[in-house]
């Protein structure tokens, strides 16, 4: 076997390698950067938590609601409810029942055009953390099919399913359909 010649670089470059304080400088400046990013999001995580916002479970509340008298002899009438929501996480209204009602399900309003408009059922609806759902006739509201005819002032009991929040119980009241009480914006 022959032994390498001293001029192959291999050899020559083991020991090349020396502390200087420019090299020393190129490496901390390197290491610095993604401890201080580090730092500064730990720093943000910290204030978010403190504030009781990370990770909060949805905590939703529903508002005594209205249900519309409806005209005539007509079955079909809609329930409508504010939900407030004041947890960290975001939650899903998945039902809606009555004890005393049939066919109670969610629906939003569809313009079909020329003036027209219908419902559509929906699944489920979102309750934004931190803010709320407030049912209108011109958004989300309960479709509600009668057993019996409706009186003014009547209290209807509703439960309300969430994925997060389990059940609420709510009632109802009976009111006449109005301008205002549908709170439409144009």
């Amino acid at each position: 076997m022959s032994e390498p010649a001293m001029s192959d670089p291999a050899i020559n470059d083991t020991h090349s390698w020396r502390w200087s304080r420019r090299r020393l400088r190129e490496g901390l400046g390197g290491a610095l950067e993604p401890v201080a990013a580090c730092a500064v999001a730990l720093g943000l995580l910290t204030v978010w938590t403190g504030s009781g916002a990370a990770g909060s479970p949805a905590h939703v509340e529903v508002a005594s609601g209205t249900v519309y008298l409806p005209f005539g002899n007509t079955k079909e009438s809609a329930a409508f409810f504010r939900i407030s929501n004041s947890g960290g996480s975001d939650d899903r209204l998945t039902s809606v029942t009555s004890p005393v009602l049939d066919d109670v399900m969610l629906g939003r309003y569809a313009p079909t055009g020329g003036g027209a408009a219908g419902m559509r059922m929906v699944d489920s609806a979102v309750v934004p953390a931190g803010e709320g759902l407030t049912m209108s006739p011109y958004g989300l509201d309960v479709m509600v099919r009668l057993r019996e005819p409706l009186s003014l002032g009547e209290r209807i009991p509703f439960v309300l399913t969430f994925r997060e929040g389990g059940t609420v119980r709510a009632e109802a009241v009976v009111i006449r359909p109005s301008v205002r009480s549908e709170g439409r914006h144009r």
